[in-house]
């Protein structure tokens, strides 16, 4: 079975290279060892000593030197955006406070759909948009 060898980051590596995609929601590309088959069927071994984050768009470099593409699953999200950055910030921090997977894109806000979160955040003036997306939300803080 091929193995992973290293991962390329996304806007690093040619993608229209990949010789298949594999498509994985947020929490199938946090991993540290699975076997996946791709669309195309191949089929490898992701196996690293420490969990890697995968994301949208993200090449694996396999042992036979052959790349294949991560693709971002869609997902059911809901864009949060705001009319001052400070609002911003603050919206920011009553998801980090209920420890919410949250995705930063520019000055907007993305995280998956809950309708008490929603709710939440309509409240605090949070201008909202429902869509369907890959999902690549900021990584845990490393900790030792």
């Amino acid at each position: 079975m091929k193995r992973v060898s290293a991962i390329k980051p996304a806007g690093n590596w040619a993608a229209a290279s990949a010789i298949d995609r594999v498509v994985l929601d947020a929490g199938d590309r946090n991993r540290r060892r699975i076997v996946l088959t791709a669309e195309k069927g191949t089929q490898f071994l992701l196996d690293f000593a420490k969990p890697v984050s995968l994301r949208d768009g993200d090449g694996l470099l396999l042992d036979d030197g052959s790349i294949v593409l991560v693709a971002g699953e869609q997902e059911k999200l809901v864009e949060i955006s705001a009319r001052h950055a400070l609002d911003c910030v603050r919206l920011a921090w009553h998801l980090g406070n209920r420890h919410t997977d949250v995705q930063v894109i520019g000055d907007r806000l993305r995280i998956r759909r809950d309708h008490v979160l929603e709710d939440m955040l309509h409240g605090l003036g949070a201008q909202l948009t429902l869509l369907d997306a890959a999902f690549d939300p900021e990584a845990a803080a490393p900790h030792e």
